[in-house]
């Protein structure tokens, strides 16, 4: 069985931010704050009773950089595409 160890309110709160505000992964806190991700998504759980978007929230702002990222892929393509036509 694992070590139990008490995280510091203000760490959990600093982890709980990244996710909401900067659209860090869970897997990805976890690993960086060497905590379960189980951990983690119960104070995301226990969050959304009192603010039900935390998780609706971190998942578009993901959502919005991949796409973002597709249509600048596609807008490179197709002027990349305008210039050998136009050549």
């Amino acid at each position: 069985m694992g070590t139990f160890r008490v995280i510091p309110k203000e760490i959990k709160e600093e982890i709980l931010g990244k996710i909401k505000n900067e659209g860090l992964t869970v897997s990805q806190a976890a690993k960086d704050y060497s905590i379960n991700n189980r951990t983690i998504y119960g104070w995301l759980k226990k969050t959304a009773i009192t603010n039900p978007s935390i998780l609706e929230i971190s998942r578009l702002r993901r959502e919005n950089r991949e796409l973002k990222e597709i249509i600048g892929m596609v807008t490179h393509e197709l002027h990349k595409h305008k210039k050998n036509k136009d050549s």
